[in-house]
């Protein structure tokens, strides 16, 4: 999506199956809350279980698991057109996987901010690692006062990865992505949300929908079509769109989430999908509540 310039125009109810509008309101007033308490438990199981990458993506033929989360974000990076020297926002950046990845691709200067705490520390930790704190920096604060944080017109571009699926509103993630983009600048995201063919007025629709809220800490589940018009709303000029989960690929993308070792494409990846297997889940939460009660890690984890 392009920024037009000023001259050229003149992301909690336990119960699933009892989901109300009432619930939806309660989570959506307070997804900071949400998204805070899910992340502060699931971080370090996301690291484990999958990479320092929270986010899916697709697959080859014998291509390696962190292999293709890196391709991910780098047809991310090409699509956008991102160049070295630019200033570039990453909204929800997590513990900065991502971030690291793109600045090493195309040698721009990135910026993540993150409402955690806990995935903030993560992320300047790894990021020194790598040596690259001079390039990558992170801020703690609201996706949803951007423009308040680092004022308009200050990124060249800014990009979001599976992360503004947590916003209380499309419209309002969206618009403060536009208002600290510079005239002409690019938003590029990898957006969550479900097809033209869910209709919420069918129950097992709306509990699925409810499913992946209560499974990953997302205030409210919307429609493509949702996405579509906010982008257009807030004045964004759509460039390009497209559905990756319809490709023909031969490797289908949620094929890590089977638990069905011989699907692993690569022998480093054995173990990756054998931890979401029956006995990798079995192992994994047995492991944890041995931890929390010798106190390695903080009670809760093993829910």
């Amino acid at each position: 999506m392009r920024k037009t310039s000023p001259e050229a125009t003149a992301q909690a109810d336990g119960d699933s199956a009892k989901d109300t509008s009432a619930h939806t309101d309660n989570r959506l007033s307070s997804y900071t809350d949400v998204v805070n308490g899910y992340y502060d438990g699931a971080t370090e199981l996301y690291e484990y279980g999958w990479a320092q990458s929270f986010h899916f993506s697709r697959f080859y033929k014998g291509e390696g698991f962190k292999q293709s989360l890196a391709r991910h974000e780098h047809y991310l990076a090409a699509q956008m057109g991102l160049k070295p020297g630019m200033r570039v926002l990453d909204v929800g950046c997590g513990v900065g996987g991502p971030a690291r990845e793109i600045a090493q691709f195309t040698d721009a200067n990135i910026v993540g901010i993150n409402n955690n705490d806990f995935q903030i520390g993560r992320a300047r930790k790894y990021t020194a690692k790598a040596g690259l704190s001079e390039q990558v920096t992170f801020v703690k604060g609201d996706f949803m006062k951007l423009a308040e944080m680092f004022g308009e017109n200050s990124f060249d571009a800014v990009y979001a990865i599976e992360a503004t699926v947590h916003a209380p509103s499309f419209e309002g993630i969206y618009g403060e992505i536009l208002k600290v983009l510079k005239p002409g600048g690019i938003f590029g995201v990898y957006e969550w949300v479900m097809t033209d063919r869910w209709d919420p007025s069918i129950p097992l629709h709306k509990e699925v929908a409810h499913g992946i809220e209560l499974g990953d800490g997302i205030a409210e589940m919307r429609g493509i079509q949702a996405c579509r018009t906010a982008f257009k709303s807030v004045g964004f000029e759509v460039l390009h769109e497209e559905d990756l989960a319809e490709r023909p690929d031969p490797v289908p993308w949620y094929y890590p989430l089977e638990g069905d070792i011989w699907k692993a494409q690569t022998a480093w990846d054995y173990f990756t999908v054998w931890r979401m297997s029956w006995s990798g889940k079995f192992v994994t939460h047995h492991a944890l509540r041995v931890l929390e009660a010798v106190g390695v890690v903080p009670k809760g984890r093993g829910k």
